[in-house]
């Protein structure tokens, strides 16, 4: 049997594994992404139905964690959490140009509301 290569038996390995098995496959397709977009009509039909689907899978992901909350965010009362929410989308509906204003203010709501309450 061989001895292991030093660097991964070292502390080294868990950053070596990091890059091999997170970084880099996310960076190919990133990367790849790029390169095969130049290429695209912002207007076409088939770029309109990635969109749509990507909305679609974001308002499943979000409506989950509103309604059915994980971990600590299950302790946070359900109309706090729909009050936070309620307020991200107003701020969104209000200048669409404003999405981080919008994650920031109903992060606000949402943890004053939980130390209020609890």
């Amino acid at each position: 049997m061989t001895q292991p290569i030093a660097f991964l038996d070292g502390p080294w390995w868990p950053y070596l594994a990091l890059l091999l098995f997170a970084v880099l496959p996310t960076e190919i397709w990133r990367w790849l992404a790029v390169v095969f977009a130049r290429r695209l009509d912002e207007n076409s039909p088939w770029l309109e139905w990635v969109r749509l689907v990507a909305t679609a899978l974001l308002a499943g992901v979000v409506a989950k964690l509103v309604l059915a909350a994980p971990g600590a965010l299950a302790g946070v009362p359900l109309a706090v959490r729909l009050a936070a929410l309620a307020v991200a989308v107003t701020v969104v509906l209000v200048d669409r140009r404003k999405v981080m204003l919008a994650v920031v203010i109903g992060e606000a709501v949402l943890i004053g509301g939980a130390w209020w309450l609890i």
